[in-house]
């Protein structure tokens, strides 16, 4: 009988994967032996594979020079990393190797880019595109960047009001972008995106703040929709909504040159995980080439915003079960060395799928159960819900250690997790550790930052004076 957990994977998935194979009947994740740093740093841990970053990039860039050659399309494209995703510095270095430009959120990212400026690895030449709704400090950050020599810094409008306020604090002409507030599917509680300028008013609120202004040129068009980049009914619709904005206002402003299609490329969640990446890619540009071709205009150049796709799937975590728990007839509790709801939020907040797949033990038996955090909070478990089907791992053995992994988590946890901070019912944050490749193509490992000692947690609460 095939009864043994590999037994399981190869029958449901194509497996071994890219990136996930089997060596000495422990997991590698792209070569890296995950037992080996289990028994070199312990376990929880978390992990950034760097090279994987890199490769994302590089794998999108050549998409769409292949969908703009099929296509015959005449504009030109630049890939956005939104540091919002990730804004560690190992993150932004190994993604700035790639000779790409910046998303903003808010003020403080500003400082960040002029750090990265000042160590020569962003240059007067890199777009910096500014998003999200601009308070004081960071219209007076934008405009410090912008004045210090960064033309090609884009601030996104966001209301009405953020033209006059930029206006007011940049010296001499700045290019700026306009967001569309695209409607949401119908399932959403909410109609409309609370960013951007809805479809209706962006001509009108051309023509009245922007068109005859001698200070403010409008360059690109930005366009986001929530659920991200699919292939559906609700995505096209919305795009071809947006590519009329665009051909009407390139018709009176000639400009505009540029649409930012934003970013939401899936990652893999699982490994049944299939998405057409360069089919996407090219229907796109096939669209906006057909749309503008139909009202004789010039197409546009091509920003993507990409945050998840550019550093989700260099991240993971790694967890031992401690114990098991019988609570009744039907569920058995694995208990985890750590807890979901602050090493990974988004299961606990959005039920967000992560691959999961046990790191030794595949040539056990196996059983199905549910994966319970350290927490006192009942919420603090990973299941089906988040979980693509039923939960099954090697059965649990108090005298064999069982340890688990958590794959492509490199985007949004440590922000939300609060990295650094306090964490519920005050659970340590694990040891962080950095993998990347030397100039012979060796797996190197480097501990970035240690696991959470009582001490950090007791000053953050006040206990101990400075």
């Amino acid at each position: 009988m095939n009864t043994k957990y590999i037994d399981l994977i190869s029958q449901t998935f194509d497996f071994p994967q890219e990136e996930f194979k089997l060596e000495d009947k422990t997991l590698q994740f792209h070569d890296v032996d995950l037992m080996q740093l289990v028994e070199d740093y312990g376990a929880p841990l978390k992990f950034t594979y760097l090279p994987q970053i890199s490769n994302n990039i590089q794998r999108a860039k050549g998409w769409f020079a292949k969908a703009i050659k099929n296509n015959k399309y005449k504009g030109k494209y630049s890939y956005c990393y939104c540091t919002k995703s990730s804004h560690f510095k190992h993150v932004l270095d190994e993604a700035l190797k790639n000779d790409i430009h910046i998303e903003t959120s808010s003020a403080f990212d500003i400082d960040i880019v002029e750090s990265l400026k000042a160590e020569g690895k962003i240059t007067d030449k890199t777009y910096v595109i500014s998003n999200g709704f601009k308070r004081a400090q960071y219209v007076t950050n934008i405009a410090r960047l912008i004045n210090g020599g960064q033309k090609n810094c884009i601030p996104i409008i966001d209301n009405y009001e953020e033209i006059d306020l930029l206006s007011e604090e940049i010296k001499g002409k700045f290019n700026i972008g306009i967001r569309i507030a695209s409607e949401e599917e119908p399932k959403f509680e909410f109609y409309t995106s609370r960013l951007g300028i809805g479809y209706k008013n962006i001509v009108p609120f051309y023509k009245n703040q922007i068109q005859d202004s001698k200070k403010v040129k409008l360059k690109m068009l930005h366009f986001f929709i929530n659920t991200g980049i699919r292939d559906n009914a609700y995505y096209w619709n919305e795009l071809a909504k947006c590519l009329k904005v665009y051909t009407s206002l390139k018709k009176i402003c000639p400009s505009l040159d540029s649409l930012n299609i934003g970013g939401g490329f899936p990652i893999k969640n699982s490994l049944a995980f299939d998405f057409d990446y360069e089919y996407m890619i090219d229907e796109i540009l096939n669209q906006i080439k057909l749309a503008c071709e139909n009202e004789d205009v010039a197409v546009p150049n091509i920003f993507t915003e990409f945050g998840s796709f550019t550093v989700g799937e260099s991240g993971g975590a790694i967890y031992e079960i401690l114990y098991q728990k019988q609570q009744n007839d039907r569920e058995k509790w694995n208990m985890i060395n750590s807890s979901f709801i602050t090493t990974l939020p988004d299961t606990w907040a959005i039920n967000k799928r992560f691959i999961m797949l046990p790191i030794n033990r595949w040539y056990d038996s196996y059983e199905r159960v549910l994966l319970g955090g350290l927490t006192c909070d009942s919420d603090d478990y990973y299941n089906s819900e988040q979980h693509m089907n039923a939960i099954y791992l090697p059965k649990y053995n108090k005298d064999k250690p069982l340890y688990i992994g958590f794959f492509n988590t490199g985007a949004y946890q440590e922000s939300i997790g609060g990295f650094g901070g306090l964490q519920h019912c005050l659970i340590p944050s694990p040891k962080h550790i950095l993998i990347d490749k030397d100039a012979d193509g060796n797996i190197t490992t480097k501990l970035f930052a240690e696991q959470q000692t009582s001490e950090d947690l007791l000053k953050i609460l006040g206990y101990h004076g400075e």
